[in-house]
């Protein structure tokens, strides 16, 4: 007995230990402050540029006179002055790019470039986007292009009879993975006057107000405040003056449980839907059938009869089937969880489109408390 009470004060004392951790960890928040807004000032811009590809074995433009110019004026910039006219670019493309700069990128840093043709090339598969400045919406260059482009697809022929094609995704777009130096800095102010803003990448109002809450519970000095459903205000304590970076790195772990609005979100292209915790339904029944028509179109062929002079005709033929499910009350009680939901439409044992109808006409009528979103 003696050796069996050893054994069981080691376990006894180890979940002791354990039971502040599990607490913990049933009432952990769930984000953290960097996760769910960004500080006003800090956000990110736009860059777009002309340019030409080249290199494309005869995928390129078909001799587009904007796409002649420009591969003339290169060649003028390299000591070569030549008409227009005379220039065959069925191995080069005009294109459009583009990317995003982030705030505080420094110069000589380097970013991602999208590349998309701007004229009727076939594919930039294997082609090299020559030297481009990228702007900003204020006509100043802040980023300049040049390399290899990376096409997630392509675009080949059979080289047979009837130029048959396979293709794959769009071989007329394509990235430049780190393509783009940084040559000019955008400078970022976040604090002003001791003061700084934080925008909810969801805006809502419990999450606001529960964003200002944790704030003041970490740092009681900031005085952090709800403006509206995507802003929160604070300033910076006392204790964090002239150490502004410091003061964000450590709000930025500091736990906030955001709110969750109710949304069905319905892909039809797809056939996805996604629906968040919160959904609600009230008791309802339900009654779903199918209603299938076939109509097939048959050519049969109607020979004479021996010497009788006549010919053969081409008769059509069209049968037409309707099969109709047999559909039955299903009634599905109140639901206040997403997984009850799950389960309760699974028992009606319809297919996915047919679940999209369901939830439409379960939002027509009151019986679905949640936003009914379709793409």
């Amino acid at each position: 007995m003696r050796a069996l009470l050893l054994f069981f004060r080691p376990l006894r004392l180890l979940l002791v230990c354990l039971l502040p951790l599990a607490a913990f960890v049933l009432t952990a928040p769930a984000a953290r402050v960097k996760d769910l807004a960004q500080v006003e000032g800090s956000r990110d811009n736009q860059l777009v540029g002309y340019g030409i590809v080249v290199g494309l074995a005869g995928d390129g433009d078909s001799n587009a006179l904007t796409t002649l110019r420009s591969v003339a004026n290169i060649l003028q910039r390299n000591g070569l002055t030549i008409d227009p006219t005379q220039i065959k670019a069925k191995n080069a493309a005009a294109v459009m790019l583009t990317a995003d700069i982030a705030a505080f990128l420094k110069s000589g840093s380097r970013i991602d470039v999208t590349v998309a043709s701007l004229g009727d090339a076939k594919s930039l598969q294997g082609g090299i986007l020559l030297q481009t400045p990228l702007m900003g919406a204020d006509g100043r260059v802040y980023a300049v292009a040049q390399g290899a482009i990376a096409v997630g697809g392509f675009l080949g022929g059979a080289g047979g009879a009837g130029g048959a094609t396979v293709q794959k995704n769009h071989p007329t777009v394509g990235i430049i993975s780190n393509g783009a130096i940084v040559e000019r800095e955008i400078h970022a102010a976040f604090v002003h006057d001791g003061h700084l803003s934080l925008s909810l990448h969801n805006p809502d109002f419990t999450s606001a107000a529960r964003l200002a809450t944790a704030i003041n519970r970490a740092f009681p000095a900031s005085a952090a405040s709800a403006r509206d459903a995507a802003t929160v205000d604070l300033a910076l304590p006392p204790d964090y003056l002239g150490r502004d970076v410091e003061f964000l790195a450590d709000l930025g772990i500091v736990n906030v449980n955001p709110d969750i609005l109710a949304r069905i979100i319905i892909n039809e292209r797809t056939g996805t839907i996604v629906a968040t915790s919160p959904v609600s339904l009230s008791e309802v029944a339900i009654s779903h059938g199918s209603l299938t028509i076939t109509i097939a179109n048959t050519v049969t062929a109607s020979q004479p009869g021996p010497l009788s002079g006549g010919q053969t005709a081409i008769v059509p033929s069209t049968q037409t089937d309707v099969k109709e499910s047999k559909g039955s009350f299903t009634i599905i009680k109140e639901v206040t969880s997403v997984e009850r939901l799950a389960a309760a439409l699974d028992a009606l044992g319809v297919s996915t489109r047919d679940m999209m109808s369901i939830f439409q006409t379960l939002k027509s009528s009151g019986a679905l408390q949640a936003e009914l979103i379709i793409d």
